[in-house]
């Protein structure tokens, strides 16, 4: 069998993933909602620090501070020569 070059969420694996995915939300939020809802806060302060290295990328400057608004990291690698 050839794998398909299609999406992976499109896959009957994929769906099926989805509904799971689902039915796990529903029953968690259903009969949890309570603690669900008591944690929320914590759950959005956990995500800060993630959403932090992820978007950023970790900075990735290596310690030489951050480049100017105008300036690109080309312009740092010819001033570190």
């Amino acid at each position: 069998m050839q794998p398909s070059k299609g999406s992976f969420w499109l896959s009957t694996n994929g769906l099926a993933a989805i509904g799971l995915i689902a039915a796990v939300l529903y029953f968690l939020l259903a009969e949890h909602r309570a603690h669900f809802l008591m944690a929320l806060p914590y759950l959005i302060l956990l995500l800060c620090p993630l959403l932090h290295v992820f978007m950023h990328g970790g900075h990735g400057h290596g310690g030489h501070g951050h480049a100017g608004h105008g300036e690109s990291h080309e312009h740092h690698r010819e001033e570190e020569r």
